[in-house]
């Protein structure tokens, strides 16, 4: 056998191990002082904070109801989902509208900064040194300048 007979399945191995992301059109938003993203395509619209009408008996981090032109949606702040630090909304406390599994969801977050592209090149997967629980939101990271986007896993972090 030659030696680029041994080296070719050696080669081929390697290359299909490297994995190409695709850029993300991404929601950058903050929560406690830190920039997360969710790709745009699960985003319906982004709302200024309203009434929400609270359900008795449910987990702490879903607030309530809120009425959004005749429709129903369920709240979650995302903060108490994620084990953040709770503080007061602020003027620029927004409610995320997205599509989660069961229909549309509002999600509570700190500010909603900008709508970006984010290059495939700069996205990677969640570091390992980090445990499953502290990690079952998160799908990604990316760089940006100079700040990190935790990319979320929206299915996740919205599953009860």
């Amino acid at each position: 056998m030659s030696q680029d007979a041994i080296a070719g399945p050696e080669i081929e191995a390697s290359a299909s191990q490297v994995q190409h992301v695709e850029d993300r059109q991404t929601v950058v938003f903050r929560l406690s002082g830190e920039s997360y993203g969710i790709e745009i395509f699960r985003v319906n619209e982004i709302i200024r904070m309203r009434d929400i009408t609270p359900i008795p008996r449910t987990e702490a981090h879903i607030r309530g109801l809120v009425n959004l032109r005749g429709k129903t949606i369920p709240v979650v702040d995302l903060r108490v989902r994620m084990g953040l630090e709770v503080v007061e909304e602020t003027d620029s406390s927004r409610i995320i509208v997205v599509d989660a599994e069961d229909g549309q969801v509002g999600i509570i977050v700190d500010a909603v900064n900008e709508v970006v592209t984010l290059e495939g090149q700069h996205i990677e997967p969640t570091p390992s040194l980090a445990n499953d629980d502290q990690t079952e939101f998160v799908e990604a990271v990316a760089k940006r300048d100079a700040e990190l986007v935790t990319l979320l896993n929206l299915d996740s972090a919205l599953a009860a």
